[in-house]
């Protein structure tokens, strides 16, 4: 398990075309209270991992518009405004922002521009305010008038990793990718039966929750599996100051339940992932995990207790897996440019937010007042290059999609969801529904 804090910390070097760390080019170390300069790199840094990748696909990596039959050239927004406008139709990649109450801008490195979506087609993603995206539109009077809004295109794990070679993104122990490692690959082929119980919202409050977990227990302890991966909220309404004490008290009845089985004490790692409302540290991401004072009776009678980040990264042999809890699909359709819903009430949105997630190459591609986020470690929550699962674990309804070879899906509320949760099998690569009948 890769707490968000011990994630590499690298920049992508324009001139080299590949990923450095931050302090060999002369960037500072990450510190949670950085300067304001840090809050412009944040975004100069997402722009680079988007753009980056969009040049490199097919569609975009002619030098110019008559170089190949089919490409498209990218301008920047520094060259709409230093141009008459007309009707040439030009391509932009740029982030979506209200720079001013009630008018979208275009943003890129080089400047700002207002955009029109009047009469905007939108293709393929849910589209918020702080994504990236792909407009095609003409300049005209010192307004972009958007035709089409697209996401960047997405790329594989495996595309990204045998571009840039062996460079370790993930983080971990490893110098080199795990992905390259024949004794991890031959280890995971030796454990056929692995598997990885994901559950959200654990409301260790509630007795019945109590109930239901002493059943899946003691329906694994005949075959304990590699892990529990329990996230939060753990308590299923605030009591103000008294959050910490009672969560305590809570942990402490759940060491006594998990005691009841021996083997799942032995041979099963537990990891907890605090959610959005779980007491500690304000909810600014990434988020340390739960207090050691919280946990420390949990962990003194099951040792194999990990206290993640949120968010978190696995290592499984040459599998990569990240795990995030915040009810962010909520906070997406919130802030989205454009509804869906309204043209089509079947509209598949966990389909279209997790595409926006892989083609954004990060988490969260939200406005900071929405989703906070630590200046200097956004690069925690980066999807560069895509892992094999990300589990986007929200009070939502449980979903699974697939996106570019990796796995998005959310394991669903458990108390909510008729006690519901969902089992990964590494050596199939497949997702098993699973659920705690009456």
């Amino acid at each position: 398990v890769i707490d968000a804090f011990a994630v590499p910390a690298l920049t992508y070097h324009s001139e080299r075309k590949k990923f450095l760390l931050r302090e060999s080019v002369g960037l500072p170390k990450p510190r949670l209270f950085s300067n304001a300069d840090s809050k412009g790199l944040l975004f100069q840094e997402r722009y680079k991992l988007v753009h980056q990748r969009t040049m490199r696909h097919p569609l975009f990596s002619g030098a110019d518009s008559l170089s190949r039959k089919g490409t498209f050239t990218i301008r920047p927004v520094e060259h709409l405004l230093g141009t008459a406008g007309g009707d040439t139709t030009v391509v932009v990649l740029g982030m979506i922002t209200q720079l001013t109450e009630g008018k979208y801008h275009l943003e890129d490195t080089s400047g700002s521009i207002e955009v029109d979506l009047a009469n905007a087609s939108f293709t393929g993603g849910l589209f918020t305010e702080n994504c990236f995206v792909l407009a095609e539109g003409r300049y005209d009077d010192g307004v972009f008038h958007a035709q089409t809004i697209g996401l960047p295109p997405a790329e594989s794990g495996m595309a990204t990793q045998k571009y840039f070679g062996s460079i370790n993104f993930f983080g971990g122990t490893c110098e080199r990718s795990a992905k390259l490692s024949t004794e991890l690959r031959q280890a995971e082929e030796m454990h056929q039966d692995a598997m990885l119980v994901f559950l959200s919202d654990l409301w260790l409050d509630q007795h019945k929750v109590l109930e239901k977990l002493r059943v899946l227990f003691a329906g694994y302890s005949m075959m304990p599996p590699t892990c529990f991966v329990l996230c939060g909220n753990f308590l299923s309404r605030s009591t103000g100051h008294q959050d910490s004490r009672v969560l305590k008290e809570c942990m402490g009845k759940l060491a006594g339940l998990v005691g009841e089985f021996p083997s799942l004490i032995e041979k099963s790692h537990f990891i907890f992932v605090p959610g959005p409302s779980d007491p500690g540290l304000p909810n600014i991401l990434p988020r340390p995990g739960l207090p050691k004072a919280i946990m420390e009776e949990f962990c003194r009678q099951v040792p194999q207790t990990i206290r993640a980040s949120n968010p978190c990264r696995i290592r499984y042999g040459t599998q990569e897996i990240v795990v995030f809890r915040e009810d962010a699909l909520a906070k997406a359709c919130r802030n989205a440019v454009h509804l869906p819903w309204e043209q089509d009430s079947t509209v598949d949105l966990p389909k279209l937010y997790t595409k926006t997630l892989a083609s954004n190459s990060h988490l969260v591609p939200l406005p900071l007042a929405v989703s906070p986020v630590y200046w200097d470690w956004d690069f925690a929550l980066w999807l560069n290059p895509l892992p094999d699962v990300v589990v986007c674990a929200d009070k939502h309804d449980a979903y699974a999609v697939h996106h570019s070879e990796c796995l998005f899906f959310n394991p669903g509320s458990f108390p909510r969801s008729d006690f519901s949760f969902k089992v990964y099998l590494p050596a199939s690569k497949t997702l098993e529904d699973s659920q705690i009948s009456e």
